[in-house]
């Protein structure tokens, strides 16, 4: 397969998990209305219980990669998220909609995790991250667009209509993978999957601490990503009242954002992975603090609508620009000592740093007052952390390597 292909193809089962959650974003205010008028912050939850099926799901997808290869497991992952989606499509409770997420999520491991796993069968280190970063482009374009195609979707039909687009994206990626994508996991390379080997690729990552602090900042990483997502379309409903524009404004936050690939991957061959993920991460502390102190400005009264909302778009912005240029960077840092165990270690990294950062974006997005300050003030702790664990972590790639990644 061409690389080019090869990258467009990766992208697109990338871009399964952006397009899962952000064309449900216009969807929440419907279903919320529908299926939870007395709470309608638990609307949230359809976004977080599907990244909770993924994360969970990581944890044996890459594992039975190693032991079946790359293509059956993704294409069975293919499979469960299109019946979940079905499922999903048809419920008649928040609990059953939930409970179909969590499996759609299920699914969608599959191909996420077991991409990544492709891409390190095929390159290695910077050439790696270049690979990943351009993979990532996808990732944060596609919320460009599917919010937009979400509000059509459901002004033409219902929330309900948005199940089988997921369907049909689904059915069209695992048709080009099946056809066009060579095994790229030869069956003398493969290993018996025993939770044995499960338990001591954990206990190997967890002991490398480069692998083990880089897997804590993801999941940071992450938290800040979902905390946003799980709470941007109520800023813009009931904080700023532009429900009506929220696809248009969120797809050209998501465009701006989409840069961050380019430049991600034409800057990491030069100053590599850890210094970009730091640099990024100071920013954001000082971004975070800024909209912390306009929050509390705007209540005060200090500062007018429209100056608080171009504000809050910046840091939208600063928040998905990041993700552009750190998650790839971070996946690549703690996969590269891992390339004996490539699949496992896919497996283990994404379950961990997704499922921490649900497990703190949960709780933020349940915190939503009406304004952005209980979000900013999340995304300044989590950037702070993952600040301070990078410095030990970039402490312990000189101390372990004379070839430092950062």
């Amino acid at each position: 397969m061409p690389r080019t292909e090869f990258i467009a193809l990766m992208a697109m089962l990338a871009a399964t998990v952006a397009l899962s959650i952000d064309a449900m974003l216009p969807a929440l205010q419907q279903i919320g209305a529908e299926l939870t008028p007395d709470n309608l912050n638990n609307a949230q939850l359809i976004l977080t219980m599907f990244v909770l099926g993924m994360g969970l799901g990581t944890f044996f997808t890459g594992p039975l990669s190693d032991t079946f290869g790359r293509k059956p497991v993704m294409l069975w992952g293919a499979v469960l998220y299109t019946v979940s989606a079905y499922v999903a499509s048809k419920a008649q409770t928040l609990e059953v909609l939930l409970i179909a997420r969590v499996f759609q999520g299920l699914g969608a491991a599959g191909p996420r995790v077991v991409a990544m796993a492709v891409v390190r069968d095929l390159y290695m280190g910077r050439g790696m991250a270049q690979i990943v970063s351009l993979i990532m482009i996808i990732f944060t374009l596609v919320p460009a667009i599917a919010p937009l195609l979400g509000s059509v979707v459901i002004n033409a039909y219902s929330w309900r209509a948005v199940f089988y687009g997921f369907m049909i994206f689904s059915v069209i990626s695992a048709l080009w993978l099946a056809l066009r994508l060579p095994e790229t996991l030869p069956s003398e390379h493969r290993r018996p999957f025993r939770v044995h080997s499960l338990r001591s690729a954990v206990v190997e990552m967890f002991v490398h601490p480069v692998v083990r602090l880089s897997i804590v900042v993801q999941g940071l990483c992450f938290a800040m990503l979902f905390s946003m997502l799980s709470s941007v379309q109520q800023i813009y409903d009931i904080t700023f009242g532009r429900a009506d524009s929220f696809a248009l404004w969120f797809g050209f936050v998501a465009v701006v954002a989409g840069s961050s690939g380019f430049l991600n991957a034409s800057l990491v061959m030069r100053l590599g992975m850890m210094f970009l993920v730091r640099a990024m991460l100071v920013v954001q502390v000082g971004l975070s603090a800024v909209m912390i102190l306009f929050g509390y400005a705007a209540s005060a009264g200090f500062v007018s609508s429209d100056l608080f909302f171009a504000c809050f778009v910046i840091w939208q912005i600063s928040v998905f620009f990041q993700a552009g240029m750190t998650l790839g960077n971070l996946a690549a840092i703690a996969q590269e000592p891992m390339g004996h165990i490539a699949g496992m270690a896919a497996s283990v990294i994404g379950a961990v740093a997704t499922v921490v950062g649900v497990a703190l974006a949960i709780p933020v997005g349940l915190l939503f007052d009406g304004t952005p300050v209980p979000l900013a003030i999340a995304i300044f702790l989590e950037a702070a952390a993952a600040l301070w664990l990078m410095r030990l972590m970039m402490q312990a790639d000189a101390q372990m390597s004379p070839s430092p990644m950062n």
